[in-house]
């Protein structure tokens, strides 16, 4: 075989499994994540507290993990992953609020460039963000296609 026939078979591969890879490892993800939150295992509940400090975290990351898990749950079924992102939304903002409330937290030195795992963790929120949006733009692809 060469080159360009092994690189269809592939692509065509890709193409056919990639977009259902992506829905549900995010989904992954968010229930992951959002369970660990619910249970208090989570290693970004003292980040959460202390950038929603005006709520109460007793029930706000709980509340959190449960809004997580909701978008995971929903990126898992294609009737409902326009609801995923219209969740995913506001979630994904509040994660960058440590950004502008805790900038000593997230940035070494105050450094941009150098950001704390703290700041790491939140900006691959990038990733999950361009995941979401890759799996909205295919939303109507979806909706013509009888493959789960």
């Amino acid at each position: 075989m060469n080159f360009r026939v092994i690189d269809k078979k592939i692509t065509i591969w890709l193409g056919h499994y990639g977009l259902k890879a992506l829905r549900y490892s995010i989904a992954i993800i968010f229930i992951w994540f959002g369970l660990l939150k619910v249970v208090d295992y989570s290693p970004a509940t003292d980040l959460v507290t202390q950038t929603v400090y005006w709520f109460d975290s007793s029930w706000f990351v709980p509340l959190l993990g449960w809004w997580e898990v909701g978008v995971g749950f929903c990126f898992l079924f294609k009737p409902l992953i326009r609801l995923a992102i219209g969740l995913l939304a506001p979630q994904m903002l509040g994660t960058f609020l440590p950004f502008i409330l805790l900038p000593k937290l997230v940035f070494q030195q105050g450094n941009f460039f150098l950001p704390t795992l703290e700041g790491q963790y939140i900006i691959k929120n990038l990733v999950l963000i361009a995941a979401a949006m890759v799996i909205g733009a295919n939303v109507r692809k979806q909706d013509k296609s009888n493959i789960s």
